[in-house]
């Protein structure tokens, strides 16, 4: 595998031990709808959290969350709506990202609860 593909891997499972260390559940991970990717579908009580993990060796170039752009939020809300029918759900629903950054070899997180709303 490609360093950018090992390190997007290493990012979703630091996001993924953060979440569960917070009490969130895990119910998919890079859960696939058509070209969507929703990188991990969290429980936390009676929502379903969608999260995008954006990360970063650097944020010279922009933090890792500006680069989630109209058409990937539009992919994530099809993707999301899919994985409720298709499992039944009846939860409110949360779009969140994980913003991170290695430095040093060290992670900085950012956790953005309700970055968009599925109407935007």
């Amino acid at each position: 595998m490609s360093l950018a593909f090992d390190f997007g891997k290493h990012a979703e499972r630091y996001a993924l031990n953060y979440l569960l260390q917070k009490g969130y559940f895990l119910l998919a991970k890079n859960y696939r709808y058509n070209h969507a990717e929703v990188d991990l579908l969290m429980q936390e009580n009676k929502q379903l959290v969608c999260v995008e993990v954006k990360a970063r060796n650097t944020a010279f170039f922009g933090e890792p969350e500006s680069f989630i752009n109209t058409k990937k939020i539009k992919n994530l809300v099809q993707a999301t709506d899919f994985f409720i029918k298709e499992n039944q759900l009846d939860l409110e629903v949360r779009f969140d990202i994980i913003a991170l950054i290695k430095f040093n070899n060290k992670w900085q997180i950012k956790h953005l609860k309700n970055a968009f709303y599925a109407w935007e």
